[in-house]
């Protein structure tokens, strides 16, 4: 039976109802009244001859990365990077909890997950070597011809280390100065993130210390002169607004719906062209993406090994066959393979570098056993090799004298000339040794497919994995294609230069590649700010 309100209680329901409406009518109203009046729309967005010759100040993930950002595969790959897979899979099952964070605090948490432990030189080595390809796969192009408009540029980064950054947005884009959240380090070692407000404050004294005196005195003379400020719609809560309000005269804010119709930045229009980069991970490592590469962990290293165990002891002939029952593709392109040589000697192939494994895979397609010519090899690359390898001391007349001997005494050579391996579509500079040997030059054009790692790396310690690392991926990919036999020099005499760019030139038209003056000298500077040579021992007498 239904209870019916006493006489005591009447008023004060009738009280509450009467105040349920007013507040349901205020809102109302207040709904109403944001209809009829929207939100003044932002300023029309800078010209890029307005930006000519002033100072910018800019949001790095309002204007020179496209939204959405998310910073999540950014810090899994500095995870994987500098601190290994066990590191990655750590963040990569804590993402779910992070994820009810608000977003500042969720890319503090991420930072902690990542970076603690790790030493800074590292870190750094990692934003410098392989960031960079990932971040100009997220470039906007309209965001980054603002930046190049300009004559000075300050880039602040409200979600990403500046330790992660600086790299990126120094070589690649081109700022002056980037201004980030600041990692403390105790010894070289990460220990973790500033609170946001001790960040706020040392981002503020280091825009001072950089542009302050200079920037207030064009303001106090000409507005016009002052600094611009480029920034989000959404971006009222970052610590970049506090440098815009003391620091720039003019403020333009990007909407949403504009930045969502940015376009990705072409390859070709790159400030600096992205020849090399490192890193096993040859993929952004979204969550999704993250998922699926630890789930595919255990295969891969089944696949390893079937593949190494076949390519190692099974003939030539069924090695590809028996590799593409695995997923492991090879094209040989035109089905055209050089004979025996007339002379009798040994024939010399000369190849662009893409894997350690392209000696196997030239021996492969001639069928027939090959010697493999290099300057550093791994004792556990050698053991492994199902074929003969020569050294090389970098001694140029000793060299030249063992590798025209081995021709003389009828071994097959395959010789890499640029030195070193190059993943992206260009071609390091030949070196002309090769040319000097008096043996006719079979060119080879080589190109390599990976979906999930990279086969090459610069790190010493992990240099032996290389072959592993490309034989893990599902579908790897190699094409091959043996060009016309070019002439070449007298031994020891003719233009040795003139016919090493020849090749080179051949080798890029084969392959569509663009070519360059870059040795290997330079790759190592780059990405390991060394000459990557390894200090021979020495010997006992």
């Amino acid at each position: 039976m239904a209870m019916k309100p006493s006489s005591f209680s009447k008023p004060f329901l009738s009280l509450f109802f009467l105040l349920l409406r007013k507040l349901a009518g205020r809102r109302h109203h207040r709904g109403r009244m944001a209809a009829t009046k929207p939100n003044p729309p932002p300023p029309p967005l800078p010209s890029l001859d307005r930006l000519h010759g002033r100072t910018l100040v800019v949001d790095v993930e309002a204007w020179i990365l496209r939204p959405p950002v998310c910073a999540f595969p950014y810090f899994m790959l500095v995870a994987v990077e500098a601190g290994g897979f066990l590191r990655g899979l750590l963040l990569l099952l804590l993402y779910p909890l992070l994820c009810l964070l608000g977003e500042g605090a969720r890319a503090r948490a991420m930072a902690t997950v990542a970076l603690v432990g790790l030493e800074e030189k590292e870190v750094a080595r990692v934003g410098r070597a392989v960031l960079p390809k990932f971040f100009l796969e997220a470039a906007a192009a309209e965001g980054v011809a603002a930046v190049r408009a300009a004559a000075r540029v300050v880039a602040v980064s409200a979600t990403f280390p500046r330790v992660m950054v600086d790299g990126f947005l120094r070589e690649y884009v081109g700022v002056d100065a980037v201004v980030g959240p600041e990692v403390r380090s105790v010894g070289g070692v990460l220990a973790g993130l500033v609170d946001e407000e001790d960040a706020a404050e040392m981002a503020a004294k280091r825009l001072r210390a950089l542009f302050g005196a200079e920037l207030e005195a064009a303001g106090k003379k000409d507005a016009g002169n002052g600094a611009v400020g480029l920034v989000g719609a959404a971006s009222s809560g970052r610590v970049h607004y506090l440098f815009s309000s003391y620091y720039c005269k003019e403020t333009f804010a990007v909407s949403e719906a504009d930045a969502r119709g940015w376009r990705p930045l072409p390859r070709d229009r790159y400030p600096r062209p992205l020849v090399f980069h490192d890193g096993r991970l040859a993929f952004a490592p979204t969550p999704p993406a993250a998922l699926a590469m630890y789930t595919f962990l255990p295969f891969a290293v089944a696949l390893v090994t079937f593949r190494t165990v076949a390519f190692s002891f099974l003939p030539y002939r069924v090695c590809f066959p028996v590799g593409a029952l695995t997923g492991m593709h090879y094209r040989l392109v035109g089905g055209r393979v050089p004979g025996q040589s007339s002379g009798g000697g040994g024939r010399l192939y000369v190849c662009n570098h893409r894997t350690l494994l392209d000696p196997i895979i030239v021996a492969a397609a001639l069928g027939k056993p090959v010697t493999a010519v290099t300057y550093s090899l791994s004792p556990v690359s050698e053991l492994i090799a199902p074929i003969r390898t020569a050294r090389l001391t970098r001694d140029r007349e000793e060299d030249r004298r063992n590798m025209a001997a081995l021709l003389a005494r009828g071994d097959h050579l395959v010789v890499c000339p640029e030195g070193t391996t190059c993943r992206e579509e260009y071609l390091l500079r030949l070196s002309p040794l090769f040319a000097e040997l008096g043996a006719g030059v079979n060119p080879v054009a080589l190109d390599t497919r990976v979906g999930m790692f990279y086969g090459t790396s610069t790190k010493p310690g992990a240099k032996w994995m290389d072959p592993f690392y490309f034989m893990m991926n599902p579908r790897p990919a190699y094409r091959v294609e043996f060009l016309p036999c070019a002439a070449t020099a007298a031994a020891g005499r003719g233009d040795s230069i003139g016919v090493a760019n020849r090749v080179q030139r051949e080798l890029g038209k084969a392959l569509g590649f663009q070519l360059t003056g870059l040795t290997r000298k330079d790759k190592y500077m780059t990405l390991a700010g060394n000459e990557g040579v390894v200090p021979a021992a020495p010997k006992n007498n």
